[in-house]
């Protein structure tokens, strides 16, 4: 008997939140008509964005409680109403998730008063199953039927409260244009680093050396040891511009990526911050001294055949150079794990340290330029950062093997 009344018990509150929403609904008729006659007559059009956001949130917590009932979740598609009224308007009548919402309010008010028929069944299940489970030693016939009732009730509600292809299909362009521009801005601002390390670095050597070449050649007749000693310093200057521009052809695309793979090239860039700490966390070069990283790297989930996209390598690389990056400068941590695993639809990786967490992704943190850069390949981006502690960045990148 406690057996069948735990689950009744727990489908009766599912029912009542459903009797709680229903009563909710029932009154929120007079907004939309209010809404209704105001956009009609023009005097309260702007009401009906608001309107429409307010049903927004009446259908959020209707499929926050189907879930909780049913243990699957039930994805939103909605389009962002912002900007002018216009707009607004324009947003809050195309939706097509709107529509799905509109089609569920209606049908709610038909079938949400199933939930009455929890009320008789409680006093004769107690009864009637009371007797055939405690002194017949029968299955419960009547107290089951509460269980049903919930079941049958969340299965309307999440067929009707599922986004529509068409909704789903708007709100995937939505997110591939504004991943494209980020896209496109990230492009821009790695071009401006380019071109900025360029002209202060390797530019900049390159004057000087040919300054120095032009002094030693005058002064080669006259005074052959001033000669030696410029063309002593051009050498220099030669070899700190070639070391300027490998740095920024490593920030490019690591070299290394091509010659070993992603899990090589992660081993030497955990190697590299175990022994210095990097100068630039795209290319891995270290710059010497001391504080260092100690990074553990682990491949068991990834596969050593096939490769992913060169595109896809990249990304990944970025991602564990900017979250070492930011642990070794922000997090106070000594120690980081990287870990990558494979799917048959994608790349994962995972950057974990036991620093003090709290990451603010627009101070700095780099997180905003690994979403940025895995958004371009539409991946998805976690990060996991309480204060205290521990941080974890995961990333998703999706490729064919």
């Amino acid at each position: 008997m406690r057996a069948t009344l735990r689950p009744a018990a727990r489908a009766t509150v599912h029912l009542l939140s459903t009797a709680a929403t229903a009563f909710g609904t029932y009154l929120f008729v007079t907004v939309l008509l209010i809404a209704a006659t105001g956009t009609v007559t023009g005097a309260g059009i702007w009401l009906l964005p608001e309107t429409v956001l307010l049903i927004r949130r009446i259908a959020g917590a209707k499929r926050r409680s189907t879930a909780s009932w049913t243990g699957r979740e039930i994805p939103e598609a909605y389009r962002p109403v912002t900007g002018p009224l216009r707009e607004r308007l324009r947003t809050a009548v195309r939706d097509p998730a709107t529509r799905t919402d509109l089609r569920w309010l209606a049908a709610h008010y038909a079938y949400a008063w199933l939930t009455v028929l929890v009320l008789p069944l409680w006093p004769v299940g107690l009864v009637v199953d009371g007797v055939r489970g405690g002194l017949l030693g029968r299955p419960a016939v009547v107290l089951p039927l509460i269980v049903r009732l919930a079941d049958l009730e969340a299965g309307w509600s999440a067929a009707l409260l599922s986004p529509s292809p068409e909704a789903l299909l708007s709100l995937r362009v939505d997110r591939l244009t504004t991943s494209r521009a980020d896209a496109v801005a990230a492009h821009g601002a790695e071009l401006r680093r380019i071109e900025r390390d360029l002209h202060d670095g390797a530019q900049a050597r390159l004057v000087a050396l040919s300054l120095r070449i032009g002094l030693a050649r005058r002064a080669y007749g006259a005074d052959p040891e001033a000669a030696r000693e410029l063309l002593t310093d051009a050498q220099e200057q030669a070899e700190e511009a070639l070391a300027e521009l490998r740095h920024v052809v490593r920030a490019v695309h690591p070299p290394i990526l091509t010659d070993r793979g992603l899990t090589g090239a992660l081993r030497a860039l955990a190697a590299g911050w175990g022994s210095s700490r990097p100068a630039d966390a795209r290319s891995g070069a270290g710059t010497g001294g001391g504080g260092g990283l100690r990074v553990s790297v682990r491949t068991d989930g990834f596969p050593d055949g096939p490769r992913p996209p060169a595109a896809v390598e990249a990304a990944a690389y970025f991602v564990v150079a900017e979250a070492l990056t930011n642990a070794a400068r922000h997090s106070g941590s000594d120690r980081a794990e990287v870990e990558l695993t494979a799917s048959p639809k994608g790349l994962g990786v995972r950057v974990r340290d036991e620093g003090c967490g709290g990451i603010d992704e627009n101070a700095g943190s780099g997180v905003l330029g690994i979403r940025r850069r895995v958004a371009a390949l539409d991946g998805t981006v976690r990060v996991t950062s309480p204060a205290g502690g521990p941080t974890l960045i995961e990333a998703e990148l999706p490729c064919a093997w």
